[in-house]
């Protein structure tokens, strides 16, 4: 659910060095209620710094955020009060069973008795959690244990989540679950901040997507946008026969595909305008197409064209 108005997270000019490494160099960033934004970027390209800058955890030397209406410098109380976090390896207590780290969440939150009793009841039976609840995380899956979590951070009933590489490590099975949990969080409003090395996660996932590099941002939109700043895409079209191919070859000025198949191949970057502008003159010249494909690079090759670096997941596998 995208709503209009004030925007979830604003950032501005954002700063943040560790002695002399310069981590974040003027970082802007606007994300709008309602909606999941993915920060991509190798390595070292400042996700996780600037993950625990909006969420208070590191100061920043500049810039001016606001988080949930709150200005994050002169309102942290405030922030801490909109927000959860879930980084790279849960942070649930072993000693605790599910529903017990839930009850010390609410506790720590100030949550009322009854009230706290009925978020952990309602987290987990979102979370698929109920049959585990009596249970300590020690016997969890990584999923479960990754769901947990988030739960943990819901208890506050947040309308912001952070969320840092929070499927690091899961099987694709429980990947999707995270997913689908994440999808679920959106329907209801809360808007996301999400890093991730999986570039299918961000793809699935992302209303908009930000590329990081050096601490800042080169490149930012939805994946399609992304796809189509590189070279390589194309359309395939297809025909019924050799005498519309060849008219089709002739009118666009492109060699069929060969070896006797039906198809041409024009490049093109996918968008409505390119397909309306090429279908147009296809109508014009009186020639039918049997069939339409729109081939986009990938987000592995936006990734690479971009930062100049292999995917962190291509390089950690």
């Amino acid at each position: 659910m995208t709503t209009t108005g004030t925007p979830a997270i604003s950032v501005t000019g954002l700063r943040k060095s560790f002695g002399p490494k310069l981590v974040l160099d003027g970082l802007d960033l606007t994300v709008p209620e309602g909606t999941v934004f993915a920060l991509l970027g190798p390595n070292g390209a400042g996700k996780t710094t600037t993950v625990d800058i909006l969420s208070t955890l590191t100061p920043a030397d500049g810039g001016e955020v606001r988080i949930a209406g709150h200005d994050l410098h002169r309102e942290p109380d405030a922030v801490r009060a909109s927000i959860a976090l879930t980084g790279q390896f849960s942070a649930v207590d072993d000693l605790l069973t599910g529903a017990e780290n839930l009850r010390l969440m609410a506790d720590l939150l100030h949550v009322g008795r009854r009230e706290g009793q009925r978020r952990a009841a309602d987290l987990l039976e979102r979370f698929d959690l109920v049959d585990a609840a009596g249970r300590v995380p020690s016997t969890y899956s990584g999923g479960m244990r990754r769901r947990l979590d988030l739960a943990m951070g819901l208890m506050g009933d947040p309308r912001v989540v952070f969320l840092d590489e929070p499927t690091t490590g899961l099987d694709p099975r429980s990947r999707r679950a995270m997913w689908d949990v994440v999808r679920g969080l959106v329907a209801d409003g809360v808007t996301i901040l999400l890093t991730t090395q999986y570039l299918e996660e961000a793809d699935q996932l992302a209303d908009r997507i930000g590329v990081l590099d050096a601490g800042r941002l080169v490149a930012e939109g939805t994946a399609d946008e992304l796809k189509r700043m590189v070279p390589g895409g194309h359309v395939r079209l297809e025909f019924s026969g050799p005498e519309p191919l060849e008219r089709a070859a002739h009118a666009l000025g492109v060699p069929p595909a060969g070896d006797g198949v039906l198809a041409l191949e024009v490049t093109g970057d996918g968008s409505v305008a390119a397909l309306k502008s090429l279908l147009a003159r296809l109508d014009d010249a009186g020639i039918d197409v049997a069939g339409l494909t729109v081939h986009t690079p990938d987000l592995d090759d936006v990734f690479l064209a971009l930062t100049g670096h292999p995917t962190p997941a291509e390089v950690t596998a």
